[in-house]
Parts: structure tokens; C-alpha cells; sequence
């Protein structure tokens, strides 16, 4: 994660997790159970592009999901291939999800 994003805090809304940088915003859609985190869609305002935000995100919220015990579900793209690009996340990755064997 790029320094600019460190001490920025993830906030938890009720189907999101954000980040805001310059008053923009970047954000990852969720689905929630008892024991399973499922990110479904990575999104960065405009102005972010390029910027790194959407990768800070990631990395923060799967910071949040491995203090939190719950395993994650990779459905998005991004978050997907954010995992291929650092396999040392796929330990939080349930092993019963369908792609598990492609990260």
C-alpha cells in the first residue's frame, strides 16, 4: 500500500467498506454471514484512478476480515486478482471457494 494511504482509516458501513482520500472515495460492495466476508465489487471514484486507492482498500479490508476470524470469498474480480498478485492472502480465503484452486 502506497505510504499516502496508511493512516487512513476503513470504514464499515452497512454493505461497504470505504476509504476516503481527497474527498473521494474507494469502496468494496460486501455480503456478510456468521463466518464468511464475500467482496463483490471494488469501486474507485474517478478522481482516484491511477492513485492506488482501490488497492489500499483491498489490503485494508482484508486486513479488517483476518482480525475479524471470518474467512473471505474473493467474488470480485479485483479483489481476485489482488490475492493472485499477493498469495500470502489466500490464507484467509475459504478453501471451499470455487476458485480457491486458481489463486
Amino acid at each position: 500500500m502506497k505510504p499516502e494511504f496508511e493512516n487512513i482509516p476503513l470504514v464499515k458501513a452497512e454493505k461497504r467498506f470505504e476509504i476516503e482520500f481527497n474527498e473521494h472515495y474507494a469502496f468494496i460492495d460486501y455480503r456478510e454471514t456468521t463466518h464468511q466476508i464475500a467482496l463483490v465489487h471494488t469501486e474507485a471514484d474517478p478522481e482516484l484512478a491511477g492513485t492506488g486507492a482501490a488497492a489500499a482498500v483491498v489490503e485494508k479490508t482484508l486486513n479488517y476480515i483476518e482480525e475479524s476470524g471470518k474467512k473471505l470469498l474473493p467474488f470480485c474480480p479485483f479483489v481476485f486478482a489482488f490475492i493472485k498478485k499477493h498469495p500470502e492472502w489466500k490464507r484467509i480465503v475459504d478453501e471451499k471457494f470455487e476458485g480457491y484452486d486458481k489463486l
